[in-house]
């Protein structure tokens, strides 16, 4: 495994890791940007704040060619973790968690923009919210739209329907769907304390949390690991949804992936349920 530094210091401050493999390089830049620019924010909100950013490269990040000196213009440190092969995502995740020693630290997906002010209001509300320990965003779309990734538990047969079957088909699950997307609580104004599942694409936490719970839980390759990871939180923390922190997700669901990807998301639910109970209907 090697490690690449760059003015890298130990102490406490802002940490954030991205586990790339093969990666978008017009999308990770649209991140690695955003990043950039919010970060700036909030080292201008907080001049003694270090901020340190660790890419975790899977595979396919030299590929990408994508300019990650970026960083730097806005005073922020940056490592690149290689050479340990596709270790999986939250695994991946783990090889940052375990070096990190700020503060806060941010889960972050490599095809997610962040609003300038994103890190900004976060860490305003954890100051002003002491017990909380998870912070999810307000989710949008590439069309404005809001995007539900908050959950309640889920059945097999809620994923069956969400993950695979047509649009033109769920609208006749759209009461269905809605209680587990949380549609009911979740808005562009309000807080919501506690949604059982929050989204691995950004997972904010205080970093001494993240580490009680060992980060990630190894056995997941790709898939249902943030489930896993925001139904440990709740065993020692609070999970808060702030619509004031706000993101931008280009995503994909596991079926517009293809069959690798379904059956990697067959054998992840499989755990799931395993570990925590199985719900058909």
């Amino acid at each position: 495994m090697n490690v690449t530094n760059v003015q890298q210091r130990n102490t406490d401050g802002f940490s954030i890791s991205i586990v790339v493999y093969r990666p978008d390089a017009e999308l990770l830049a649209g991140t690695l940007a955003s990043l950039a620019v919010a970060c700036g924010e909030l080292r201008r909100e907080r001049p003694e704040l270090a901020v340190t950013v660790c890419l975790v490269d899977n595979g396919g990040l030299i590929d990408a060619q994508v300019d990650v000196d970026l960083l730097e213009e806005q005073g922020i440190s940056y490592s690149v973790v290689s050479g340990h092969g596709n270790v999986g995502y939250g695994r991946g995740h783990n090889l940052a968690i375990e070096r990190a020693t700020s503060a806060y630290h941010l889960v972050l997906n490599p095809d997610v923009d962040l609003d300038p002010a994103a890190l900004v209001e976060a860490l305003t509300f954890f100051e002003r919210h002491p017990d909380a320990g998870l912070l999810a965003p307000r989710i949008g779309d590439e069309n404005g739209g809001l995007q539900y990734l908050c959950r309640r538990y889920p059945t097999l047969f809620d994923l069956f329907v969400r993950g695979f079957l047509p649009h033109g088909v769920q609208r006749y699950f759209r009461r269905r769907l809605s209680r587990y997307e949380m549609r009911d609580v979740i808005n562009e104004r309000e807080v919501v304390w506690d949604p059982p599942i929050v989204s691995g694409c950004f997972m904010l936490f205080r970093t001494d949390l993240l580490k009680r719970l060992a980060g990630f839980d190894p056995r997941y390759f790709l898939y249902f690991e943030d489930y896993d990871l925001s139904l440990r939180a709740h065993d020692v923390a609070r999970i808060a949804y702030v619509p004031s922190v706000r993101v931008l997700h280009h995503g994909g669901g596991a079926s517009r992936k293809g069959s690798a990807h379904l059956k990697m998301f067959a054998a992840s639910a499989f755990k799931f349920f395993n570990r925590f109970g199985w719900k058909w209907l």
